[in-house]
């Protein structure tokens, strides 16, 4: 990003930090981000559902918990 932007590199790590934290704000209120031609980033509520201890092989239950999504953008190519 410094590169880039021709920003100093502690000015270039602010930036990415606050756009990180603003990213990361929005999603904790359960708001979805656009980032336009990248993607979306949006928080899901994942069901409680069974699985196994890998240690003692014993099932356990999973509560359900919001995961955060990302959906690509179409126009992303990799």
């Amino acid at each position: 990003m410094v590169k880039r932007t021709g920003l100093g590199h502690s000015a270039a790590q602010a930036a990415v930090d606050a756009t990180l934290g603003a990213i990361a704000d929005a999603l904790q209120k359960g708001e979805e981000v656009r980032l336009t031609g990248f993607g979306t980033f949006l928080v899901r509520r994942r069901a409680a559902r069974k699985g196994m201890d890998i240690r003692t092989r014993a099932p356990i239950d999973i509560p359900e918990r919001n995961a955060v999504v990302f959906r690509a953008s179409k126009s992303l190519a990799v």
